[in-house]
């Protein structure tokens, strides 16, 4: 079995990308079948979250979601958490919270973090919370395509990820944009309605604002800030 550990790339099993989910199902399918229980989805509940969950339930209906509830989420992505229970009611979706709560990172740290310090604020509320949840995991699945953003444009379907030491498979790599909004409209998925008002990537309501620039989908994310990832992703 492929590990962090025994990582060798000769090793990482090939997908045919020109097939109906461009090799997601297939990649889920190897993924289950090899890790089992040893894996969990890492989940945002923006649009990708939503085909994935949709894919998932396809391959394993009792899957485990994780939800990194830092507490500063949108209104709206809480509603659609509540909306994708409804329908897959299999589905194990843990809300994940970080040790302190938003007021208790004020006492400690003062008011607004995310504004003077973003990087801490996601190091607390995000990153550690998920390195709790994948202890003892040895893979992990995510949402990220190659076209979100330049700093994902090297994403493979099975990488080693060094930040985590585990391996995180990414499923929807190959998909554009047009065609995961083409799979959500086709099964009638319902989604973040904050995509509709400009918000093509959602994270914390104080961190997420409107973007129109089609070349980077990320660009509303800590916008006039020297970052442009969580933490989650940087290897």
């Amino acid at each position: 079995m492929l590990t962090y550990n025994n990582w060798v790339e000769a090793d990482v099993p090939k997908f045919e990308e020109e097939n109906e989910t461009k090799g997601a199902l297939d990649v889920l399918k190897w993924a289950y079948d090899t890790y089992k229980e040893d894996i969990v989805y890492a989940c945002s509940f923006g649009i990708e979250g939503i085909v994935l969950i949709d894919l998932i339930a396809q391959v394993n209906d009792s899957a485990r979601i994780v939800f990194l509830d830092t507490g500063l989420h949108f209104k709206e992505t809480y509603d659609v958490i509540e909306k994708v229970r409804t329908r897959y009611p299999s589905l194990r979706i843990e809300m994940k919270k970080p040790a302190l709560t938003v007021e208790e990172q004020k006492e400690q740290y003062g008011d607004e973090l995310w504004k003077h310090k973003p990087g801490r604020c996601c190091e607390m509320r995000k990153v550690i919370p998920l390195q709790e949840t994948l202890s003892g995991k040895t893979a992990w699945i995510s949402g990220l395509r190659k076209d979100q953003s330049p700093t994902r444009k090297y994403t493979k379907y099975v990488n080693r990820d060094y930040r985590f030491e585990s391996l995180k498979v990414c499923p929807l790599v190959h998909w554009t944009w047009d065609e995961i909004w083409e799979y959500v409209r086709k099964y009638d998925l319902a989604y973040n309605v904050l995509h509709d008002q400009n918000y093509p990537s959602i994270g914390c309501e104080m961190c997420t604002l409107p973007t129109t620039d089609p070349n980077d989908h990320r660009a509303g994310r800590w916008s006039g800030m020297d970052k442009t990832e969580c933490g989650l992703h940087r290897d």
